[in-house]
Order: C-alpha cells, then structure tokens, then sequence
C-alpha cells in the first residue's frame, strides 16, 4: 500500500475478520452500540462542563471558617 489509506481489499479482509470473531448475529448490535457511543461523545464534548457549585460552597466555608480562626487567634495576642 504505497498511496497510504484504506483501500476495498483492506476493508473486505477487516469485514471477514470481524465476521468471523463475533459471528453475524452480533454485528448489529456492535454497529448500534459503536452509534450510540459516538453520538453520546459528541454531544458530551458540545455541552459546557457542569460547574459543581456544592464543592465551591464549601470551599468558601473552609475560607470563612480558617479565617475566623485566625482572627481569633490574632485576637488572643
């Protein structure tokens, strides 16, 4: 294969390979479930990331909190 790519030959040796490990029966069931998984990559790498906003409050708790310690030790001296 000089021209680099996949020609027919190469695809017709991939088609009897798989037909032969998982049987003809299962190829539909390999061919939706390869569908469904693109699709769902696709439409997770379109959505915005969720913003945990639950972390970020208790984030701001621990803050608050380490502060208050703090003044109240500062308060001591």
């Amino acid at each position: 294969m000089i021209g680099g790519g996949i020609g027919i030959p190469e695809l017709m040796i991939l088609l009897v390979i798989v037909l032969i490990i998982f049987g003809a029966n299962k190829l539909p069931e390999i061919g939706s479930g390869m569908g469904r998984a693109i699709k769902n990559f696709k439409r997770a790498s379109d959505e915005p990331e969720e913003i945990d906003v639950a972390s970020r409050k208790g984030d701001k708790k621990e803050k608050s909190s380490e502060k208050e310690s703090e003044a109240r030790e500062e308060n001591k001296d």
